[in-house]
C-alpha cells in the first residue's frame, strides 16, 4: 500500500470549493436508483464516460477534503497494513497495538517475522473500541447524575 499524501494548494482548494457547490446541486437531482452516472470531460476532445454511481459520492468526499485543505488517503478495505501503519491509524503506539494483536483483539497474519493487519479488521476493532468508550462515558455520566455530583 502506497500512502502518498500532500496538502492541497490554495488554488486547488479554491477550485474544489467551486466544484463542490455544483456537486451538491447535482446531487439533489440525481436518481438514487441509478447504478451508473455519466461524466463529460470537456478538453481537447469532448468525452463522456460511465462510472458507478458510488464514484459521485466519493468525488464529493474528495472535493470536500481538498476544499478544507486536508490531506487524505483512499485505501481499499482489503489492504494489509504493517503494525506501524495500523498503530498510526488508531493513534496508538506500535507496542500497544502489538499487545492487542497478541491478545487476540485484532486478527492478523504473519509474513516472515512481520505482522500484517487487514484494514477491515482494524476498522472493526476501532468501531468496537469507540462503542465501548461511549458506553463507559454514558455509565459514568449516569452515576454522576445519581450521586448529584453536579455534572
Amino acid at each position: 500500500m502506497e500512502n502518498v499524501m500532500e496538502l492541497p494548494t490554495k488554488a486547488e482548494q479554491k477550485a474544489a470549493k467551486k466544484s463542490l457547490e455544483s456537486f451538491f446541486d447535482i446531487s439533489e437531482s440525481l436518481d438514487k436508483r441509478k447504478k451508473t452516472i455519466s461524466i463529460e470531460v470537456n478538453d481537447n476532445e469532448d468525452q463522456r464516460i460511465e462510472v458507478p454511481a458510488k464514484v459521485f459520492d466519493m468525488l464529493k468526499f474528495i472535493l470536500s477534503n481538498i476544499a478544507e485543505g486536508k490531506a487524505f488517503s483512499i485505501i481499499p478495505l482489503e489492504s494489509e497494513l504493517s503494525t506501524q501503519q495500523a498503530a498510526d491509524m488508531l493513534n496508538v503506539s506500535r507496542p500497544f497495538l502489538v499487545k492487542q494483536l497478541e491478545a487476540g483483539a485484532i486478527p492478523f497474519t504473519k509474513v516472515g517475522k512481520h505482522r500484517r493487519v487487514l484494514l477491515q479488521h482494524l476498522l472493526e476493532y476501532k468501531e468496537q473500541m469507540e462503542a465501548t468508550r461511549e458506553q463507559a462515558l454514558l455509565n459514568l455520566s449516569r452515576e454522576a447524575q445519581e450521586l448529584n455530583l453536579g455534572y
